[in-house]
């Protein structure tokens, strides 16, 4: 049996992690699993909470979970996520989600830097702390033990750097060592 790989775009927000992990699906012909947490935010309707943080990672991965069996998997986010926005917006996170995160660990991950412009919705927070919650997610990857490129530039570059480095792990994935 192949070797399922999964790469998951994170960062904070506004970096264009949901449109790039389609599109870069779409490109490299792959599984894309959207995120969770914005279809909640959205279906709740008012501002969250540490209470939420449960039903978001549940529902993350209920979605990855029903994702049908594929040599190459995109996903629009993961627990580490939600793991880096509990931690930064209610200073803790469940240890269970915590655990959860660890197990269920992409084998790349495309870290989007902060170098695009903001542009405000109702899901996001002011932008404000985009720098600080970028570092958080650096740290959070380092901690988790994930292997990781940082995605930066303008769309196009971003589109490319991602590209190159899906090619790249699919390669490294065909060597089981590459993936300790």
């Amino acid at each position: 049996m192949e070797a399922l790989t999964r790469i998951c775009l994170t960062g904070a927000e506004c970096t264009g992690k949901s449109r790039l992990a389609e599109e870069l699906a779409g490109h490299v012909g792959a599984v894309w699993v959207p995120e969770f947490a914005r279809e909640y935010a959205e279906r709740v309707a008012r501002p969250l909470t540490y209470l939420d943080v449960a039903a978001i990672a549940e529902g993350q991965m209920a979605l990855q979970e029903r994702t049908v069996a594929s040599r190459l998997v995109i996903l629009d986010t993961d627990l580490i996520s939600t793991v880096v926005y509990s931690r930064h917006h209610y200073g803790a996170c469940p240890e269970w989600i915590v655990a959860e995160a660890r197990k269920r660990r992409a084998d790349l991950y495309l870290l989007l830097d902060i170098d695009v412009l903001w542009i405000a919705d109702a899901a996001r927070d002011s932008g404000a702390r985009r720098g600080e919650l970028h570092e958080e997610f650096r740290r959070a990857l380092e901690e988790f033990g994930a292997k990781f490129v940082l995605i930066s530039g303008t769309w196009e570059e971003r589109r490319r750097r991602a590209i190159e480095a899906v090619r790249g792990a699919r390669t490294a994935s065909d060597e089981p060592a590459a993936w300790s």
